[in-house]
């Protein structure tokens, strides 16, 4: 098996190493090939680098070899492929300014909207067919509840409520008064 060499660095590269290799502020990743590729312009094999630095030593050579090819530019993560987003971000805008326009400026006939009432709307009005579960973590996504709760401790949708609730019950003991 041929021993994997370090090609050799450029003055430029050599600091660049250096100063990654040291660095606080850049990602771990990044600061951890630099040393590897630090260790290894120091004419460390990769079995060494490997045990130093608690890695493989399949690690620290496909990062040699990157690092061969690409030169310092070469220890940055590249893209991670992945699935498109299923909605465009004009789309996802419209499902958060319709969450936080109120219901009744649209002319319908609910004060407040809930998952359900928004997909229906989205889908009909926007054209936009997403699933309830979907606007759910869009809204969280952007730090938005989907619906104020309406408890005892809020406003009542309806402002007449205490009138028409009217008076305690004869079984809820009255408070005394304070001293």
């Amino acid at each position: 098996m041929r021993r994997l060499r370090l090609r050799a660095l450029t003055e430029a590269e050599r600091m660049a190493i250096e100063k990654l290799a040291h660095s606080r502020t850049a990602p771990a990743r990044q600061v951890e090939r630099a040393r590897i590729v630090r260790q290894a312009s120091q004419g460390r094999m990769a079995p060494a680098i490997a045990a130093e630095l608690r890695l493989t030593a399949y690690t620290v050579r496909a990062w040699i070899k990157r690092f061969n090819t690409c030169g310092v530019a070469g220890l940055e993560d590249r893209p991670r492929v992945g699935r498109p987003p299923t909605y465009t971000p004009e789309q996802v805008a419209t499902v958060v300014a319709t969450a936080l326009t109120d219901p009744k400026s649209l002319d319908l006939p609910f004060a407040s909207w809930t998952l359900d009432r928004l997909a229906a709307y989205l889908n009909e009005r926007k054209g936009i067919a997403i699933k309830r579960s979907r606007i759910d973590e869009i809204l969280v996504h952007e730090g938005l509840r989907w619906r104020r709760h309406e408890t005892w401790f809020g406003e009542r949708v309806d402002p007449a409520f205490a009138e028409k609730r009217g008076g305690s019950r004869r079984s809820t003991p009255r408070r005394r008064k304070a001293a």
